[in-house]
């Protein structure tokens, strides 16, 4: 089980994206308002708060989001889970399509901290029910 310790979205490609709290998560589509929504398996992306601040002890200041991230979790190592992982969290249910993504070394991430957890660490899903999540929700396997 894990704690959804922020939902975060961006209006536009290639900006950073913030925590807003709460989302609509749509099926087959991903979050409502995100610029990365579409049909395709790269609806939303999941990424391990531990990892994040196992990255934050290594110096780097990095907020919720700074990964391009819409869900920082607590108590997931999503890397190794297998891909076709279900979540659950309310209503909205989760299926796990890719784990990692090639990164551009030109982030400003990486050019910092010559490190970036995101292409080893984080996870992509796509929506398979809709529903809304909020900071604090839990969030479970599925079966």
């Amino acid at each position: 089980m894990g704690k959804i310790r922020a939902v975060c979205i961006s209006e536009k490609k290639g900006t950073q994206k913030k925590n807003v709290h709460q989302a609509e998560f749509i099926q087959d589509w991903g979050i409502k308002d995100d610029a990365h929504a579409g049909k395709w398996h790269r609806q939303v992306s999941l990424l391990s708060y531990d990892k994040i601040e196992a990255f934050r002890a290594k110096g780097a200041e990095v907020e919720d989001g700074a990964f391009g991230e819409n869900l920082v979790v607590e108590g997931f190592d999503f890397a190794a889970l297998p891909v076709g992982t279900k979540f659950r969290c309310n209503d909205v249910l989760l299926e796990m399509t890719q784990i990692g993504k090639e990164c551009h070394h030109g982030c400003a991430i990486f050019q910092k901290m010559g490190d970036c957890i995101m292409p080893r660490e984080g996870v992509f899903a796509r929506v398979l029910h809709g529903g809304v999540i909020h900071q604090g929700d839990e969030l479970t396997l599925a079966e």
